[in-house]
């Protein structure tokens, strides 16, 4: 189905691009930024056009647009072109300006400083602000599916830790009970691929599909497990850790011990990982490497201690 949207995707961002001619006036290629069952994402010149996943909600769709458009979201969010989707095969999509991404080939200028700026200025949004009928972030949604595609690819030898490792966290975690915090603006899915550049030379959170309430920590999840499983230095995890806070951040507190806040989404993130690895592997029918490897140690020696668990977050 995904290669088949690829051509009419292609042609309304062409559309989009150049919205007063019949034909392309630019002289530049439709390229393919991404093609995945939950989002098909094409760029022709400074427009990009994203074929949302099938079944995706439209009343959430909409309420998380509403999001990015708002006034008070203006400096945080890359906004959406227009305030609704279009249709396409059964599945939404959506305008947007192009922006830089960070470069993978230089994890020395990862924008460490720059992204926790941004999310403590995304928790710090006022409620009174937000749409009415916006939904709970998806992050723990997404662990869960991780999770479920690891079961389905089969039995691997690497997956009992990384089950346990699932199995002693929170309900909420695993998408068994509603999230314990719905009052802050969170982005469900933040790592560096959802950070881009805009024409203005800012940087902009980009990719809507997981925003909504929920527990702020989770944003700040994956660079933590990073850092707890010696994939992001020391210094590069102070840097974003010490950015945040200095932006006001509320995710974590301002002076002390920030793990019994981050412990249990940071386990569910190396699990996540860990998973999707496993399935990836098997998929390819390859062997994992050595950075797969070292998130699901991660697992095995987390499944042997029970998360931290602060206050109303050990329901």
């Amino acid at each position: 189905m995904t290669a088949d949207v690829l051509p009419a995707l292609s042609a309304k961002v062409r559309a989009a691009a150049h919205p007063a001619a019949e034909t392309c006036v630019c002289g530049t290629d439709t390229s393919v930024l991404a093609d995945r069952p939950d989002g098909t994402v094409v760029r022709h010149g400074g427009t990009v056009a994203k074929a949302h996943a099938a079944g995706t909600d439209p009343t959430e769709l909409a309420a998380r647009l509403a999001v990015a458009a708002h006034p008070a979201l203006d400096g945080i969010l890359l906004p959406p072109h227009g305030p609704g989707a279009a249709e396409l095969d059964g599945r939404p999509v959506t305008f947007w300006s192009y922006g830089t991404p960070v470069d993978r080939d230089d994890p020395d200028a990862a924008p460490w400083e720059e992204v926790a700026a941004l999310l403590a200025r995304l928790h710090r949004t006022p409620y009174a602000v937000l749409p009415s009928g916006l939904p709970p972030m998806r992050g723990p949604a997404k662990a869960a599916r991780a999770v479920a595609r690891l079961l389905a690819a089969g039995p691997h030898p690497a997956a009992a830790p990384v089950l346990r490792a699932w199995a002693v966290l929170p309900a909420w975690a695993r998408d068994e009970a509603p999230m314990p915090d719905l009052g802050t603006l969170c982005h469900g899915d933040l790592h560096l691929g959802q950070l881009v550049r805009s024409g203005s030379g800012d940087w902009l959170l980009i990719d809507i599909d997981d925003l909504g309430l929920g527990d702020p920590a989770w944003d700040l999840a994956r660079p933590a497990a990073w850092f707890a499983c010696g994939l992001l230095a020391p210094d590069e995890w102070t840097r974003f850790l010490t950015a945040y806070r200095r932006a006001g951040g509320t995710a974590v507190p301002a002076d002390s011990d920030p793990w019994p806040a981050l412990d249990v989404p940071a386990r569910a993130l190396s699990v996540q990982t860990a998973a999707q690895a496993i399935a990836k592997s098997v998929a390819a029918g390859r062997p994992l490497d050595e950075v797969e490897t070292s998130v699901i140690d991660a697992c095995d020696r987390m499944a042997a201690h029970p998360p931290e668990l602060a206050g109303d977050y050990a329901t």
